[in-house]
């Protein structure tokens, strides 16, 4: 029902009453149009904003755009600019009476959104933030605001009632803001999380942010109260109040309720009803002392302490708020977006002289303290690029602006295209001007077996969860530490990241005693770094540095590798997926292990072990005397064999160590199977396979030959020679070895074809592991022993001669290491420039 109430003769205003019954239609069949009912057409505008949304993230995504450039551009596309020309369109679709419904439910889910992003921040970062990124943060606003105070009195009409001071906060902050949560994905999207000036950017972001929502809450008091400079004083002071009682009050709280949940469990159904009430409640607050809901819900958010409560409340509404309500917001900012209000030349040169500036501007003052404090210049320059990334806050300030008459519609449409071309060139531009160089200086010794007798041996060793703590103790501890070869443990503990909060890498100190774990991560972190601390104060030779890893399971294979390269270990140990249960079957613990794992063993820069945990029997003190631990190595040949009894070689020495090398010779069968009875004697592409593996051969022969001599007179170490012809012969003479055994150590097999093994990778569950190490991991394995299937590292420097524990000559081969695709690609070229090839003679250059 509607009526226009008149005054007199002139008509005041169009009043439009809603019936109950015009929330929900009674159906098609009745004669009704599901778009004259509030809820349907909700639905449809909702399904509508969400699908077009979609449609643009997978167009863009090839260009790297974040997900909001999509979904303002959704708006746009759905607004008046584009499809909103339609009068139909725009009338069925979004009629001036459904804004309410689409601005409040935009604006539910906008104060959600900001609450979750109150609670990942981490603000211990600007307790102990340095003081680099601190001026960083704050030479990135002080030119962009300068560039907006210029441009306000251009683009503020006289006849506006805001006040020019209004004017300036508002298109300052909105050009001097950097969006915390966007920059995070575009960091993780180029992989610069973890590097020195992803670091720096995400601390500056964040101070940026915490300044930009001061001068929020300001610019919202000004713009709400401009008669009344008492009015604004009120709203400010508060504000203040606000936020001392969330501090002071709500805070203590909410830290007694996680207090009162015991360790393990989650937070109860009830506290997270009230928490998220109390989301609601802090926003009407601030919303009617005069601040911004949401400055309420961010500010509910920052004081939500980081742990299982903080996991929990994004888990829960992460999906849900992000992927369906937020949208909303962008879009209906697209919405208001008219870009046919900005008209003319002149109007148009401003908004491209707006978008350079207020880009140069970031740019200049990052870079000259980026200078300042001896960074390189693209360093600088990237750092700068990055900092001009727009998102959130800033549309928050451009709609705020426009509710509260701030900006008008030209000025809102030129500043959401300023921010929408802004954070739409970053990626693209970073990533064509910042090439970054090899991190680090290739090290030499990225294997044991290339590892000097006489030199620290680092190890890094990489844990899901405690379980796997004793074995790897047991195992470092039979590494045989000494004085003479000291052994160094990175301990990093990977932990999956939840939410959208940043990756991290956390290098832990000496850890104060009496301070209790604040979430059940850290008191997972806390266990593993004591077990790994009271090994190193009570066997000697050992450093341990222990880290923690913070990031999404489909990118912590290059914190590993990065860990790896940036400590030049020699050896990575990694968990296997499956542990074994109680009934002594083998069960997968994680899907997401195995492909952490495969990665790992595909970008590794040096050797790696994946350690089937199945206990390693007795103490943790080796060094007693008290338990002797029985060895096995199982050698086929090639070059993880090698660096498989490199490693049980150095464990050899450990006097509580008894070691079994069996060597697995193929008998006449097998010999006569790898022949090809149609072969061409000078076919180039068979010679070059066999001249491979005749070196593959000559080098496992000649290591073995010195082992077995440098070995002879130790009794604790048999050497043992089984002839087989085929995998079932394999499988049988593995099975015949000694049950007392408690660890298998064998090399994974990585580009070696062998007759035998023939048949045993038909069946393989794990290929990872390779067909041996499969057998042995497998559940119907009769003997219950711990397995660690090696994988060197493959370099330049493997092609250029035999590497033994002891020899010197290591210290001159190339460091130029290449992988071995480079190494396969140079073989080919060589063997197209070559005439018809002489042997080993291609392999002399």
């Amino acid at each position: 029902m509607a009526h226009r109430a008149t005054v007199g003769n002139k008509t005041d205003a169009t009043i439009v009453c809603y019936a109950p019954t015009m929330i929900t239609t009674n159906g098609i069949w009745q004669g009704d149009n599901p778009l004259n009912y509030s809820l349907p057409l909700f639905i449809l505008q909702l399904t509508l904003v969400v699908v077009t949304t979609r449609i643009l993230v997978f167009i863009l995504k090839p260009l790297r755009q974040p997900r909001v450039i999509s979904e303002i551009l959704g708006g746009v596309i759905l607004g008046p600019s584009v499809l909103g020309q339609n009068e139909e369109f725009a009338n069925t679709i979004f009629p001036l009476r459904s804004v309410m419904v689409l601005e409040t439910m935009a604006n539910v889910g906008l104060l959600y959104f900001l609450f979750l992003v109150g609670v990942e921040m981490d603000l211990a970062v600007l307790r102990r933030t340095r003081k680099k990124a601190l001026a960083i943060a704050i030479a990135g606003m002080i030119l962009p605001f300068i560039v907006g105070i210029s441009f306000s009195f251009i683009l503020h009409q006289k006849s506006q009632e805001t006040k020019q001071g209004t004017f300036i906060l508002f298109l300052g902050v909105a050009l001097s803001v950097t969006a915390f949560p966007v920059l995070a994905r575009i960091l993780a999207e180029l992989k610069l999380l973890n590097t020195e000036i992803g670091r720096i950017a995400m601390s500056s972001a964040l101070i940026n942010d915490v300044c930009a929502w001061i001068l929020l809450a300001f610019a919202i008091a000004l713009s709400e109260n401009d008669t009344s400079s008492l009015a604004s004083l009120w709203v400010i002071l508060s504000s203040i109040a606000f936020v001392m009682l969330c501090i002071f009050f709500i805070r203590p709280l909410i830290i007694w309720v996680i207090q009162r949940t015991p360790e393990g469990e989650t937070i109860s159904e009830f506290y997270i009803c009230l928490i998220l009430t109390g989301v609601m409640i802090s926003g009407f607050i601030t919303d009617a002392i005069g601040t911004h809901s949401v400055f309420g819900a961010f500010v509910f958010g920052l004081i939500i302490p980081n742990g299982p409560l903080g996991v929990t409340l994004i888990e829960k509404l992460e999906d849900f708020v992000s992927g369906l309500l937020l949208p909303l917001f962008f879009a209906m900012s697209g919405l208001k977006t008219n870009i046919l209000a900005i008209t003319g030349a002149l109007t148009w040169g401003y908004l491209i002289l707006v978008i350079i500036l207020a880009c140069v501007g970031k740019i200049a003052g990052t870079l000259l303290v980026a200078l300042y404090y001896q960074m390189h210049f693209y360093e600088g320059l990237t750092l700068g690029l990055l900092m001009n990334t727009k998102g959130l806050v800033e549309m928050i300030v451009l709609n705020v602006g426009r509710d509260q008459k701030v900006l008008d519609d030209k000025s809102f449409a030129i500043l959401v295209i300023v921010a929408v071309v802004m954070t739409a060139i970053i990626t693209p531009i970073v990533t064509s001007i910042y090439k970054p160089a090899r991190r680090f200086v290739p090290y030499k010794r990225r294997s044991i077996q290339r590892s000097k007798p006489d030199a620290e041996l680092r190890v890094l060793v990489c844990i899901h969860t405690p379980r796997n703590v004793p074995t790897i103790i047991n195992l470092m501890e039979a590494s045989h530490p000494t004085k003479k070869s000291p052994l160094c443990i990175y301990v990093l503990h990977l932990v999956e990241l939840t939410g959208r909060a940043s990756a991290m890498l956390i290098v832990h100190n000496t850890r104060k005693s009496g301070r209790p774990a604040l979430n059940r991560t850290q008191a997972q972190s806390d266990h593993i770094i004591n077990a790994f601390e009271n090994f190193e104060q009570h066997v000697g030779c050992v450093s341990v540095q222990p880290l923690t890893a913070i990031s999404p399971y489909s990118t912590m294979h290059e914190d590993i590798c990065g860990v790896a390269e940036d400590k030049r270990v020699a050896f990575v140990i990694i968990p296997f997926h499956k542990q074994q249960t109680v009934d002594g079957e083998m069960e997968a613990t994680n899907p997401a292990f195995r492909a952490i794992n495969q990665n790992v063993l595909a970008n590794a820069p040096c050797s790696i072990g994946i350690l089937v945990d199945r206990g390693l029997s007795g103490t943790t003190r080796l060094s007693a005397n008290q338990v002797a631990h029985h060895i096995v190595v199982l050698f086929f040949g090639g070059p993880d064999d090698r660096e498989a009894l490199s490693y049980a070689w150095r464990m050899s020495d450990h006097p509580a160590i008894n070691l079994t090398v069996m060597r697995f010779i193929p008998g006449d069968d097998a010999i006569e199977s790898t022949i090809e009875p149609n072969r061409e004697p000078n076919d180039p592409r068979i010679l070059t396979v066999v001249t491979d593996n005749d070196r593959e051969k000559q080098l496992d022969e000649d290591y073995v030959n010195e082992f077995r001599a440098r070995t002879a007179n130790d009794e604790s170490i048999i050497y043992a020679e089984r002839v087989v012809n085929n995998g079932e012969e394999t499988v049988a003479a593995i099975r015949s070895v000694d049950t007392i055994n408690d660890l298998f150590i064998v090399g994974r097999g990585q580009g070696m074809i062998s007759p035998l093994t023939a048949g045993l990778t038909d069946w393989s569950e794990c290929p990872e592991l390779g067909a041996i190490g499969d057998l042995l991991a497998s559940s119907d394995f009769a003997a219950a022993v711990s397995v660690l299937v090696v994988q060197q590292y493959v370099g330049m420097g493997h092609m250029d001669g035999v590497g033994t524990p002891d020899s010197p000559s290591h210290e001159n081969e190339n460091e130029n290491y290449g992988n071995f695709s480079v190494q396969m690609n140079r073989r080919q070229q060589q063997q197209q420039q070559q005439q018809p090839p002489r042997g080993p003679v291609l392999f002399n250059s």
